[in-house]
């Protein structure tokens, strides 16, 4: 009988968080799984979800102050009626597919602002006589300013509501308990499945570029995206051919701007679904530090300058930057710091270096072995 996987994946700011659980959701369907995939955040174009039905939940998105604004699609803040709306919509879903296994993107050690509707739910499942296989679907590395309390509370919950941690990271580059300390007391449900890269390509869908500048979801890439072109002209690779993938959630005028901004071997473009081909492509990539992207620039091979985002404090960009840095695979040059030099002098350090060696690049097998861990344990049961 094939087995029936409900996976919920929220995205608040970027949309970062989307295409991984996109990746997992094909990897899943691939292994023979049938899946659900319910969606909680303002619709976003492009992402590919191979066969897997999409359910949508009333929608939760980050207002002007980020993530401890949050509104719903018209901008008002959200509300007790809207929070009762998508818990009723939660459940009947979750009644009327009955999964055997359950798929929680982030929670409980992020998206915290949705305990509302997760913990009503996972309590659900639990309840029933032959209750599904529960897992957590875990980046591999959390905020590191988080309080002792919280990550107490996130320990209770994981050993009362899940049966899996899975980390979507490789340990020999970081372990969970570097930004985690209390890994150890959930050490027995801990898995650890490689990063979620895409499935390698070489196929372009459209224009090869040499140098490629991407701002991730765009949500908060516009200074990195500036400072490319200010970069441009002082740099090593001046006379090649860009471009800037702007991201889907790049503000109008910026977009704006940026055209008219641009000298004649600059290319804008908002999205690219045959990203990890065009980097493959390519002889540099400028970007932040986000999961994907650097997923995609590892599977590519691709000579890389990162900028990790410091977005309201956040660390999880920085400190993975730093750890490929100190592996000789990329240059880093830190948002604080950015301006046109600095940008220009870590393009001379790394134009005209050759693609990463594999024996540096660390596992990048992890949507395939998440399905294959959440295959095993549904088997087990």
């Amino acid at each position: 009988m094939t087995p029936r996987v409900l996976l919920y994946a929220q995205h608040i700011l970027g949309i970062g968080h989307l295409v991984r659980a996109s990746r997992v959701a094909r990897a899943m369907q691939s292994a023979g799984m049938d899946v659900v995939v319910v969606l909680g955040g303002m619709p976003v174009d492009g992402v590919d979800w191979g066969a897997a039905r999409p359910e949508y939940l009333p929608p939760i998105r980050a207002g002007e102050k980020g993530y401890a604004d949050l509104v719903d699609e018209h901008g008002q803040p959200v509300d007790d009626a809207l929070r009762e709306a998508r818990l009723s919509k939660l459940l009947a879903l979750i009644a009327v597919e009955r999964p055997d296994i359950v798929l929680i993107e982030a929670f409980p050690f992020g998206r915290r602002a949705m305990r509302f509707e997760l913990i009503p739910a996972l309590e659900e499942v639990r309840g029933w006589d032959r209750a599904p296989v529960v897992a957590s679907s875990l980046r591999d590395i959390l905020h590191e300013n988080r309080k002792a309390r919280l990550n107490m509370e996130t320990v209770d919950l994981v050993e009362r509501l899940f049966d899996l941690v899975l980390v979507h990271g490789d340990p020999d580059l970081i372990p969970l308990d570097d930004s985690f300390p209390e890994t150890g007391r959930i050490a027995q449900k801990v898995r650890y499945t490689g990063i979620v890269a895409p499935v390698p390509s070489h196929d372009l869908q459209g224009r090869p570029y040499e140098v490629v500048v991407s701002a991730g979801g765009g949500a908060v890439g516009a200074a990195l995206l500036r400072t490319a072109l200010q970069a441009l002209p002082v740099s090593a690779a001046k006379q090649a051919s860009w471009c800037l993938v702007t991201g889907p959630n790049l503000d109008r005028a910026t977009v704006s701007m940026l055209h008219r901004e641009v000298p004649a071997n600059v290319a804008i473009e908002r999205f690219r679904p045959d990203f990890a081909a065009l980097l493959y492509h390519a002889r540099l990539s400028i970007s932040q530090a986000g999961y994907n992207t650097v997923a995609d620039i590892l599977t590519a091979r691709c000579p890389a300058v990162l900028v990790p985002s410091a977005y309201q404090g956040e660390t999880e960009q920085t400190r993975r930057a730093q750890l490929l840095k100190a592996r000789g695979l990329v240059q880093v040059v830190e948002e604080d710091d950015l301006n046109a030099s600095r940008l220009a002098s870590a393009i001379g350090a790394v134009w005209g270096r050759p693609r990463f060696s594999d024996r540096f690049v660390p596992d990048l097998d992890g949507a395939a072995m998440t399905a294959k861990i959440l295959l095993e344990a549904h088997e087990a049961r």
